[in-house]
Formats: structure tokens, C-alpha cells, sequence
């Protein structure tokens, strides 16, 4: 049976610079904002963390600075993602996550030259987690971004008794009767970690124990109350909590995307400059009109709290 990850995961924001270089002495100060909001994890250097932004060498320092920062914490689970279309550079991040002591890596489908079939998919996935056989390999599932969109139920039974270090998968897709069967498949031989914050109640409801978000990063108090009254049978209020979460994500979409992320993480001190390009970036008269927006979701009752005293930030 495959180790299993649970609890929140957040997938942080990569710290930047204002002239939009990272800005890697922050991230020991973000690792231990995300220790006293009770996240159990980080997934670096994803969709959130703008992976495919970067460079192959940026992605190597984002990762030894979390490695340095968490080499104590055993509890503390960090993958990166490696990427998606270049095998030989996710190879080389694979190795150099291994060498530097991270939990786990994690690839994404290539979405330039597409797998043909699912069999391909998994061909690719084994050469690159063959080259880092002592930690774990996650497939990391997101068919709106990526468009591959094969079922990760065949997926499992492609790669079943191929490849003794692969985990399970990163699940950021709405079908729940693909994510149920995986979760069920060989009785629950693999970890199936849920990847969109706000369907975490459905995904509670099949079956999920672990979870992979970008808005853990500053509403974890509010998806572990969510949790909580899950687990006490309190669906009215867990459904409650839910449409909390779906409000505050749908100021995403209101206010551009992505690159919100980092506007709510400034509400909860920390600054992580702006996304690069092509991602599109707030104004100053759209952010005025955020903050009042925030406002509006009683927000500082449920957003990630830091503690003032010992806090580097």
C-alpha cells in the first residue's frame, strides 16, 4: 500500500521580486506562515507557483530553498512540479529534487506535442520517475490547462506493477466518477489527492483525505472548518463553508485569474510581487475595488492568520 499525503497541501505563490526575478529569501518566512495555518505540505513550482514561467535553474533554487527550510520538519511534505514538455529538463529537476531531500516530484502531461494515448502518457511518466526511484512520483492531472484529458483510471491500471515509486495523482478535474473509481481502485492502492478547492466537499463525500490548493495558502482555517464539520455529520454548515469558498474564488474570475492569488496573500502579509507574463496583473483601481469586495466576505474571520511575534515576514 502507497503512502498517503492528508491534511491541506498548499501549492504556494513563487515569490518575486518587483523587477520580477524570484525572491528566494522569502521562502523560509512562507514555509513557516503555512506551519502555523496547519498546512502538511507544499506543491511547488505548479500552476500557482508559475512553474512553466520559470527557468530550469530558477526552478532548482525554488527548490533547494524549500529543501533548506524544511530539511527538520519530516512532517512537512514538499514535491515540485517538474514540468511537461521537456523529458530531459524534468530529469534533471527529478534528480536534483532527490539530491537536495525533497518529499516528492510530480509531472504534469506534455501539452505541446500531446500523448497519443494513454499508454504513451504512461511510457512518459516511467522515464522520468525510473531516474528517481527512492522518492515518490506523482501525475499530476489538470485536462483545462494541460488538454489531455484521458481518464486517470486507465491511467492507474497503465502504469499498475510498472513502476514501484509512483504515488498516485494530483486530481484537478470536476469528474467525480473517474476520481471515485481511482480512489477506489485495488482497494485503495493509491494516493488520490484533490485539486480543486471549491469541490472539497464533494470530494470529501467519495472518499478524499488529502488536498492540493492554492487557496489553503490563505483561507486554511476556513477549508479545516469545512473538514471538521464533514467529519460531525454538520452538512448544512459544511455546505455553508463551501459557498464561502466558492465566493472568495469566484473574486478570481472577477478580478483576472490566477494572479489574484497573490493580492489576497498581500490581505494576509505576505508579498509576493505580481505574476510575469503573459498573465495579466491587477491595476491600482481594480485592486481598490477588490479589497472592498474582500471586505464584503467577512474575510479576516477565516483567512490564514500570522503570528506577529514570531513571524520573519
Amino acid at each position: 500500500m502507497k503512502p498517503k499525503l492528508q491534511g491541506l497541501i498548499a501549492a504556494p505563490f513563487t515569490p518575486m521580486h518587483a523587477d520580477g526575478s524570484i525572491n528566494t529569501d522569502l521562502i523560509a518566512a512562507y514555509y513557516e506562515f503555512l506551519k502555523q495555518n496547519q498546512i502538511t505540505g507544499a506543491f511547488i513550482c505548479g500552476s500557482t507557483g508559475e512553474g512553466v514561467s520559470m527557468s530550469l535553474t530558477e526552478k532548482k533554487q525554488i527548490a533547494s530553498a524549500w529543501a533548506e527550510c524544511t530539511k527538520l520538519d519530516p512532517d512537512f511534505k514538499v514535491m515540485i512540479l517538474l514540468g511537461g514538455t521537456c523529458i530531459v529538463d524534468c530529469i534533471e529537476l527529478a534528480k536534483h529534487a532527490q539530491e537536495v531531500g525533497l518529499y516528492a516530484v510530480s509531472f504534469t502531461s506534455p501539452f505541446y506535442f500531446k500523448p497519443a494515448n494513454v499508454e504513451m502518457l504512461a511510457q512518459t511518466i516511467i522515464s522520468i520517475a525510473e531516474a528517481v526511484p527512492e522518492i515518490p512520483f506523482y501525475y499530476y492531472h489538470i485536462p483545462v490547462l494541460t488538454g489531455v484529458g484521458f481518464a486517470m483510471f486507465d491511467l492507474l491500471k497503465a502504469l499498475d506493477g510498472r513502476l514501484d515509486n509512483f504515488a498516485g495523482i494530483k486530481y484537478t478535474h470536476e469528474d467525480f466518477m473517474d476520481f471515485q473509481t481511482c480512489l477506489n481502485y485495488k482497494n485503495g492502492e493509491y494516493d488520490m489527492l484533490w485539486g480543486r478547492d471549491e469541490n472539497m466537499l464533494s470530494a470529501l463525500a467519495v472518499g478524499a483525505k488529502g488536498a492540493v490548493g492554492s487557496t489553503f495558502n490563505y483561507a486554511a482555517p476556513l477549508y479545516y472548518d469545512l473538514i471538521n464539520a464533514f467529519e460531525k455529520h454538520e452538512l448544512s454548515r459544511a455546505g455553508a463553508l463551501q459557498q464561502k469558498s466558492i465566493d472568495m474564488i469566484r473574486l478570481l474570475g472577477k478580478y483576472g485569474g490566477i494572479s489574484v492569488g497573490k493580492a489576497y496573500m498581500k490581505l494576509v502579509g505576505i508579498d509576493c510581487g505580481q505574476f510575469r507574463l503573459p498573465v495579466k496583473n491587477m491595476s491600482e483601481a481594480q485592486s481598490n475595488d477588490f479589497k472592498s469586495d474582500v471586505a464584503s466576505l467577512d474575510f479576516d474571520t477565516f483567512k490564514s492568520k500570522m503570528d506577529t511575534v514570531n513571524s520573519s515576514l
